[in-house]
């Protein structure tokens, strides 16, 4: 009861916060109010924290609590001393990376076998829809081209982990989940630059090789390394399979962090347009990702796999690319963008349709 109490009174404290902030805003004081808006997200991640209907949320309102501070504070999340902290961004990546390789076997890729039609409509969804809909969102946001290939370079990049996560929330085929993001991960280092060639080659010069090699580092190599660590390790290294999704979680904050702080005047220049495109980007990838495996007759509860799959893109691996690009404070705003607004759409809808259970829908 006492944690409880602890909990509501975070939210209530939140909510003083955002009154306060409500009437800076309307006097025209917000550039004041960093601390204030750092305060709001933290207590209300401490908040959500407490109720397992609110939890889902800690993680996107914990990213919002770095963007304000980047966003209010640059110049602590840019550099220290002459170390620029974006050249953390690809390590940090491999590490995810690598995360993902250890939760992984060859026993995992057995569902293209047990369910090859929801594997093959999976994949073909995940790597057509939300090119062409980046591509799309691109070609009308009249942004600077650097900027607009970011929204390109989102919609070119695999699913990620999360994706996998808000599918066992959803009561979606998390083996089909697990897979689809898989494959679509292992071949990203031949489809995304392919497809930013052919996208987004009219908004900047896109080298297909470089950018292929950059990928299999990022991708490959980690993945490849986690897998023959996973195969090798003994009953000592499980540990290991708790503290990654953490480690992997962190990491994702601070890329996020760190390119908001690097590109924060182009930011607060176009971001509200940026927020809403982005927006539209990752909610018709969900209505488009359903519908499309409806069209084919796939069960409910793979329809709401691939929706997830096809709207939860892997915005690290987006923000990598755009810093071996040398393109981290335009290009990466997009991904940077991405990853807070799909944490939070994901999870909502996780949430409706965990209520809604699969068997009840398809009239079992």
């Amino acid at each position: 009861m006492k944690k409880i109490n602890v909990y509501s009174i975070s939210l209530g404290i939140a909510t003083i916060l955002f009154v306060v902030l409500f009437a800076m805003i309307g006097t025209g004081n917000i550039t004041h109010a960093g601390f204030l808006f750092i305060a709001l997200f933290a207590f209300l991640a401490f908040g959500f924290s407490g109720y397992k209907s609110l939890s889902g949320f800690v993680f996107a309102v914990m990213i919002f609590t770095g963007v304000a501070a980047a966003l209010y504070y640059p110049k602590f999340f840019t550099s220290i001393g002459d170390f620029k902290l974006a050249a953390l961004i690809i390590p940090l990546i491999q590490i995810i990376m690598f995360g993902m390789g250890t939760s992984m076997s060859l026993k995992d890729f057995g569902e293209v076998f047990k369910s090859p039609k929801g594997v093959f409509i999976g994949v073909v969804a995940q790597l057509t829809i939300m090119p062409f809909i980046g591509f799309s969102l691109a070609q009308l946001s009249n942004f600077p081209p650097e900027i607009a290939a970011g929204i390109v370079l989102v919609g070119c990049s695999p699913s990620g982990v999360a994706s996998n996560v808000m599918a066992y929330l959803a009561k979606a085929n998390v083996a089909l989940s697990i897979t689809i993001t898989s494959i679509a991960t292992l071949l990203a280092p031949f489809i995304t630059p392919v497809f930013m060639k052919l996208l987004a080659g009219e908004f900047i010069e896109i080298e297909v090789m470089a950018m292929m090699w950059s990928i299999v580092k990022m991708i490959i190599l980690p993945i490849g390394a986690g897998l023959l660590f996973n195969r090798l390790r003994g009953e000592s290294a499980k540990w290991l399979d708790k503290a990654m999704p953490f480690v992997s979680m962190v990491a994702i904050g601070v890329i996020v962090t760190i390119i908001t702080a690097t590109g924060r005047d182009s930011l607060l220049d176009i971001g509200g347009v940026l927020m809403v495109l982005v927006l539209i980007h990752n909610l018709f990838g969900y209505l488009l990702g359903y519908w499309f495996a409806r069209l084919f007759n796939m069960p409910e509860g793979d329809a709401r796999t691939i929706a997830l799959e096809v709207g939860m893109q892997n915005g690290g691996l987006a923000s990598g690319i755009a810093y071996s690009l040398g393109k981290i404070s335009t290009m990466g705003l997009a991904p940077a963008v991405f990853g807070p607004f799909m944490n939070i759409s994901g999870s909502i809808l996780a949430s409706y349709w965990n209520k809604r259970p699969v068997e009840h829908q398809n009239g079992v």
